[in-house]
């Protein structure tokens, strides 16, 4: 197993530890905990996938196991922040629909030998989604940061409809080429 799927396997790993932290109380220590386990998490997202194209050691495995580690990482912060009443559960909701419908595309275009990239509103999803939980896990008692946060839910959900659409529209041939067999 090469350097970035050690860190992709990493920081699936890292997933059960930061939700343990997250939700027991600990008060802000916990925060703080599970603040410094997110953010290494996400930095090993790009580390990982730095190191893989500039070496060539781009993998099936990662291809896989990067974008899954990814939703789980956000997806887990997310379910937990509805749980400590930081984000409401229908945000969260979309955004979880919003992978799995992209999820099957993948799918689909995988089976007819197609790959399909992520796109650029996909990436500024990912990142602003990772700043949102940042903010909401730091939670700070301060009418700016409510502000700031209130503004990353926003936009994260805006990107993540965005992103969806784009994505939809720009792949739709996905669903119409080829024989699929009946959904």
């Amino acid at each position: 197993m090469n350097l970035p799927n050690k860190l992709t396997t990493l920081r699936v790993l890292m997933i059960p530890f930061f939700v343990f932290f997250m939700l027991a109380d600990f008060g802000r220590t916990g925060d703080y905990i599970a603040l410094f386990l997110f953010c290494f998490a996400s930095f090993t997202d790009f580390l990982d996938g730095y190191i893989a194209r500039k070496n060539h050691l781009v993998t099936n495995f990662g291809k896989f196991m990067d974008p899954l580690a990814d939703k789980l990482l956000v997806g887990s912060a997310a379910i937990c922040l509805i749980e400590m009443g930081r984000l409401e559960a229908w945000i969260v909701v979309i955004f979880i629909s919003r992978e799995f419908v992209i999820s099957g595309f993948r799918l689909i275009a995988s089976d007819n030998g197609v790959v399909i990239a992520a796109n650029i509103w996909g990436k500024f999803k990912t990142v602003c989604q990772m700043f949102m939980t940042i903010a909401l896990i730091l939670h700070l008692d301060h009418p700016v940061w409510t502000v700031a946060e209130q503004v990353l839910v926003w936009g994260s959900l805006i990107l993540t409809i965005l992103s969806l659409v784009d994505y939809v529209y720009k792949n739709r041939h996905i669903l119409k080429d080829g024989n699929y067999g009946e959904v």
